[in-house]
């Protein structure tokens, strides 16, 4: 007999790695599947890094590594933030951990109590909802559209704020929908939480290095708000380190402190090698990555405009990250083929089993309108993607 727990039950799984496990079963059937479903650059991690892992593995670091991180690492990580965002942490503000989301749950796990509400502004990642619901609280989701960027205004903030209201989790370069909030309009919505002094700000600025002209501003940047705000990053996506997990935070300390705690009965400290290698990542001038971020800028413009030639498709013009969030609402309640459309998960459905290319839906990200598209593939599968795509709409 099987009796699992509420917690578990309640949890939902992963839509991105659903739709990728669904994809890996088409292809082992002999199908080829073009996965633009994972938010995994197809680069290889860069030589430098993996020679600071090889020097590691050498020198011998193979024993347990402090929970909250190398102290050389966390010195690293503070002269990243000084250096890249004006911020100014100590290193007994920094908690290093396996991979930015669990930063997030080591952040949510030690803030929100059950009934707690969590701000998420629409569209947002996956695991910002489902952290949340492990954690006992709610979600509120505010909601935006294509017709405002995806971004939440300063009104919307306002009124989704109630008494219960705990934390807003901001994500900017945006997954999924590429979009950037600006230093303005991050200061105009700083300006509504600095009336609830009772409210956390999460700022997980994960795609900071990968944007396309629009300069990134840290929330924590903010004075009025930089004793509430936690900022969240790691070296996954700029240097193409998806499989070394390694996150961090920068927070004021008591919080810091308390995720330490939380990790410590967890997972205690990160691999070893991998902190290794992420100080010779971080510590390198950021133009020694540069040559992904204008890779991912030339497939931008090749997807934006191979995808406005469907009819049907709305697609704005993301300025960071490497998704688009077309939307296709055009479709529902249409037949295709033998199919009805009934929302975006009937649409990424279709497009995986009749199209053989691996999407997410938007009702994931907590927009049922659109769908999730990564570019982060080859020229060569981009472009054969979204010819399939259109053949299978037409």
């Amino acid at each position: 007999m099987e009796i699992l727990s509420e917690r578990i039950n309640s949890l939902p799984v992963s839509a991105t790695l659903a739709m990728a496990a669904k994809a890996r079963e088409l292809k082992n059937q002999g199908i080829d599947i073009i996965g633009l479903s994972l938010g995994e650059p197809d680069f290889n991690t860069p030589e430098f890094i993996k020679k600071a892992a090889v020097h590691a593995v050498n020198d011998n670091w193979n024993s347990y590594s402090p929970v909250d991180g190398y102290a050389d690492l966390k010195k690293v990580v503070c002269d990243k933030f000084k250096r890249d965002n004006k911020l100014t942490y100590e290193p007994s503000q920094i908690v290093v951990s396996t991979g930015a989301k669990q930063s997030i749950a080591n952040v949510c796990m030690v803030l929100l109590n059950p009934g707690d509400e969590v701000l998420l502004p629409a569209p947002y990642w996956v695991s910002y909802s489902a952290i949340a619901t492990l954690a006992e609280a709610k979600s509120i989701i505010i909601p935006s559209s294509i017709e405002t960027n995806f971004k939440i205004t300063p009104e919307q903030l306002e009124a989704a704020i109630t008494p219960n209201t705990k934390l807003i989790m901001f994500n900017s370069p945006n997954n999924p929908s590429g979009s950037i909030y600006t230093e303005d309009e991050y200061k105009a919505l700083a300006r509504v939480l600095e009336n609830y002094p009772e409210i956390f700000i999460l700022s997980d600025e994960i795609y900071e290095h990968i944007n396309y002209g629009t300069p990134h501003f840290s929330f924590a940047r903010i004075a009025s708000l930089y004793d509430r705000t936690i900022t969240v990053n790691g070296v996954a996506k700029a240097f193409a380190m998806t499989g070394w997990r390694i996150g961090y935070i920068g927070a004021p300390e008591w919080i810091a402190k308390a995720c330490n705690k939380m990790q410590g009965q967890i997972t205690s400290g990160a691999n070893c090698i991998a902190q290794r290698a992420t100080i010779a990542a971080i510590s390198a001038p950021v133009s020694k990555i540069q040559y992904m971020v204008d890779e991912f800028f030339t497939r931008r413009e090749i997807i934006i405009k191979l995808l406005n030639e469907i009819p049907g498709f709305r697609v704005n013009k993301p300025q960071g990250a490497f998704y688009v969030f077309p939307d296709i609402s055009y479709y529902f309640g249409k037949k295709i083929g033998q199919r009805r459309i009934k929302n975006a998960s009937d649409f990424a459905l279709f497009l995986l089993e009749e199209a053989y290319v691996a999407t997410v839906t938007g009702e994931a990200f907590g927009n049922d309108n659109c769908i999730r598209i990564s570019y982060a593939a080859s020229e060569k599968n981009i472009r054969t993607a979204v010819s399939r795509i259109a053949n299978a709409l037409n």
